[in-house]
C-alpha cells in the first residue's frame, strides 16, 4: 500500500501545501525529480503520456513537456528552476499552457526520514485568490496522488 499525499488548501489564502512520505531513500526520490528519463515514467495521472521538451533540474535550469490523454488531447507545462539543492531543496515556477500568464512558485523540501525513508514538503503560491482556487479544481489531487503511486512503482522495481 502507497503512503496518502496530504494536501491542505486553505480557505481565503492564494497557496496550496502537500507532503507526500516515501519508503525509499531520499536520494532516490530526489533523482527520480531530476532525471528526465525517469520523470517521464511517472509524473502526471495514469494514462497521460509525457513527452519532454526540455528538461533541466539545476539552478538555473527550465522545463517544457506535454502530457497527452488517451483522448489525444495535450496539455503543456513550463517554468524554470530558481534554486536546486541535491537532495534538500528546489524552488520552481510552474506554468499551465492553458492558463497563460499564470504562474506558481513552488518550493520543493525533501527529508530523509531515516530507515530508507524520505519525505516531499511542497508549498505552491500563486498569483491570486482566482487562480488557486482553478488549480485546487482542476483535479490537481488525483493527478498527484496518482503521479506519486507510479513513483512508488518506478522506485520499487527499478535501479534509480
Amino acid at each position: 500500500m502507497s503512503n496518502p499525499l496530504n494536501l491542505t488548501i486553505p480557505e481565503g489564502l492564494p497557496f496550496i501545501d502537500y507532503d507526500r512520505e516515501f519508503d525509499f531513500p531520499v536520494a532516490d526520490v530526489f533523482r527520480a525529480h531530476k532525471d528526465p528519463d525517469l520523470i517521464v515514467q511517472w509524473l502526471g495521472p495514469r494514462g497521460m503520456k509525457m513527452e519532454i521538451n526540455h528538461f533541466d533540474f539545476r539552478t538555473g535550469g527550465s522545463y517544457s513537456y506535454l502530457h497527452t490523454g488517451p483522448d489525444g488531447v495535450a496539455y503543456e507545462f513550463s517554468g524554470v528552476y530558481h534554486t536546486v539543492r541535491e537532495n534538500e531543496f528546489a524552488i520552481q515556477t510552474f506554468e499551465f499552457g492553458g492558463y497563460p500568464d499564470v504562474v506558481s512558485i513552488e518550493f520543493l523540501t525533501f527529508e530523509d526520514l531515516g530507515d530508507g525513508r524520505s519525505r516531499v514538503r511542497g508549498h505552491s503560491v500563486y498569483p491570486t485568490q482566482e487562480a488557486r482556487d482553478g488549480m485546487a479544481q482542476s483535479g490537481m489531487e488525483g493527478g498527484m496522488s496518482e503521479g506519486y503511486e507510479r513513483l512508488d512503482e518506478l522506485l520499487s522495481g527499478a535501479k534509480v
